[in-house]
């Protein structure tokens, strides 16, 4: 993983060696649980997308395992309501 950190932090003139986070943002308000539902497929899509597990799921430090019904998982959640 450091040799993609590396390699991102190349591609972009303000980092001076790695880049681990995307360099900009847009706030997005968590206001219906359709909203919150796309959000959480979007995270648990990226180690999919960065090719790094072929299943979301797959994902050791991912909460993907925990929304299947069934499945332990490492981590504890925490519903805020």
């Amino acid at each position: 993983m450091l040799s993609t950190f590396i390699w991102k932090g190349t591609q972009n003139k303000r980092n001076k060696d790695f880049q681990f986070w995307q360099q900009h943002n847009h706030p997005i308000e968590l206001n219906s649980k359709d909203r919150i539902d796309r959000c959480l497929r979007y995270i648990h899509q990226n180690s999919v997308e960065a090719g790094f597990v072929g299943k979301a799921e797959d994902w050791l430090w991912s909460s993907a395992k925990s929304y299947m019904e069934g499945c332990e998982d490492k981590m504890e959640l925490v519903y805020l309501v």
